[in-house]
């Protein structure tokens, strides 16, 4: 790999990590609040699932950027200023009601899909044997979110009032997921990831049919803000939250 190509493909995977990482502490605030038991060990471990992810793409960073693996990712979630982080502004948003964290899980994966089948073919084998091994879990979850927005959006009309609603608030941050990732043009010139645009053609269309098929409408709507260094009024809140036992102790052994 050209050394030039390094940092851009670092900086790209920080970026998916931190996605993965904000959305998996988002659906962890609901252990032991899911509205079923047996659901709520299944979001539980879809949000386990998220962070282990973000763990894999920090450590092939770390590799990228002659950084120590094994501390690096610690370094990232629990000792950066909240104003370093590179996640959208979607992922950031408070859980919300059941309705609305299974329809951003669900949209989330949805384009992580599409991603992960560019990233299967990359020319750069660690990135592409990372890929694989998140798609494997990724398979799982895409299927288990499709089934509660159906269940929800095909339910009674509360359960269908509420996914609209849901659906009405993320629908405009949800367009960003389209977003051009940190470094992502020349390297998708170069063969290592795929085009987040195309990624996210193929995502709206499949989404659009299957959200109307739930007894969902979507509307046309403006990216909310797609500028990762901007982040929500929730943001700081979220990162303080995450840090605060690893800040109390910085130099424990976990």
């Amino acid at each position: 790999m050209k050394q030039a190509l390094q940092k851009p493909l670092a900086q790209y995977l920080i970026a998916l990590a931190d996605d993965e990482l904000i959305l998996g502490h988002r659906n962890s605030e609901w252990t032991g609040h899911a509205p079923i038991l047996e659901e709520d060990i299944a979001f539980a471990n879809i949000a386990l699932d998220e962070i282990g992810h973000a763990r894999l793409w920090y450590e092939l960073a770390a590799e990228l950027s002659d950084e120590d693996k094994r501390t690096f990712p610690d370094k990232q979630v629990f000792f950066r200023p909240e104003q370093e982080f590179c996640c959208l502004q979607f992922v950031e948003l408070p859980k919300g009601d059941w309705a609305f964290s299974m329809l951003r899980q669900y949209l989330f994966d949805a384009l992580e899909a599409q991603r992960l089948k560019g990233l299967i073919k990359s020319k750069q084998k660690p990135l592409a044997d990372v890929a694989a091994k998140i798609n494997n879990e990724e398979i799982y979850h895409l299927r288990h979110t499709r089934a509660w927005v159906r269940r929800l959006g095909l339910g009674s009309k509360e359960s269908q009032r509420r996914m609209q609603a849901a659906l009405d608030e993320l629908w405009p941050y949800a367009q960003a997921l389209g977003a051009r990732l940190p470094g992502e043009l020349e390297l998708v010139e170069e063969g290592f990831v795929p085009s987040s645009s195309k990624a996210f053609g193929l995502w709206k269309k499949e989404v659009s049919a299957f959200l109307k098929e739930a007894d969902l409408k979507t509307q046309e709507a403006k990216v909310h803000e797609v500028d990762r260094a901007v982040h929500s009024e929730y943001f700081e809140v979220l990162v303080k939250d995450m840090q605060e036992v690893a800040q109390t102790e910085p130099g424990a052994s976990w």
